[in-house]
C-alpha cells in the first residue's frame, strides 16, 4: 500500500469511511465551481468516483491519494495523479490534480500535498514529465500551479463543456525536490 507523509499530511490509498467526508466536499459549490460543469456532486456520484480512483491505482499503479490530516485524522480532500482521458489532446499525459474542502483553504495543504505527490511522480514512478490542467480564471489552482514549478504549455477549451483550459507541464530535468 503506498503512502506518503508530510509534515502535516498523509497521503494514502481510500477507506470506507472516507465517503461522507468526500461527498460533502463535493456536494459544496465553492469547491466545485471550477471542476467540470461547475455541479456538485452526491454521494452516489462520489462513491463511483472513488471506485474508479481505486481502479486506476490498480491499472497504472498511480492514483488519487485521499489526504488525511496527520493532527487530527481528518479527510481534508485528494491530491493525486490521473491519466486526462477527458482531454484526448494531451495524451499520453498524467496529471496531477487536487481538490479539498473549503475548510482546509488557504493553509498550505494542497501545496504541501501537491509537491509530494509531483516528487511520487518524477521520482518514485519514473514518470519523466507530469501536466496540470486547469480553468483559465482560476487562481488558486495556478498559485499552487506556480509553486510546483509547472510551466504553461498550451491553452485550449474543454471538449464537452467549452471553458477555457491552461495546461502546465514539468518533466524531471525541471522539478527541484
Amino acid at each position: 500500500m503506498t503512502e506518503i507523509r508530510t509534515p502535516r499530511l498523509l497521503l494514502r490509498r481510500w477507506h470506507d469511511d472516507d465517503l461522507a467526508p468526500m461527498a460533502d466536499i463535493n456536494a459544496d459549490p465553492r469547491v466545485m465551481r471550477w471542476i467540470g460543469d461547475g455541479s456538485v456532486r452526491d454521494l452516489d456520484n462520489t462513491a463511483e468516483a472513488i471506485e474508479r480512483w481505486e481502479e486506476e491505482w490498480d491499472e497504472e499503479g498511480f492514483g488519487l491519494f485521499a489526504v488525511e490530516l496527520l493532527a487530527s485524522g481528518e479527510l481534508a480532500g485528494f491530491t493525486g495523479l490521473s491519466v486526462p482521458e477527458f482531454l484526448p489532446e494531451v495524451l499520453p499525459a498524467v496529471a496531477i490534480s487536487w481538490r479539498l474542502g473549503s475548510q482546509f483553504w488557504g493553509q498550505g495543504y494542497a501545496s504541501e500535498a501537491a509537491h509530494a505527490t509531483l516528487e511520487f511522480a518524477l521520482q518514485d514512478r519514473g514518470l519523466d514529465r507530469v501536466i496540470s490542467i486547469n480553468r483559465v480564471g482560476d487562481t488558486a489552482s495556478e498559485n499552487i500551479i506556480r509553486k510546483l514549478g509547472m510551466v504553461p504549455e498550451r491553452e485550449t477549451a474543454h471538449p464537452e463543456y467549452a471553458h477555457p483550459l491552461r495546461v502546465h507541464t514539468i518533466d524531471l530535468t525541471e522539478f527541484q525536490a
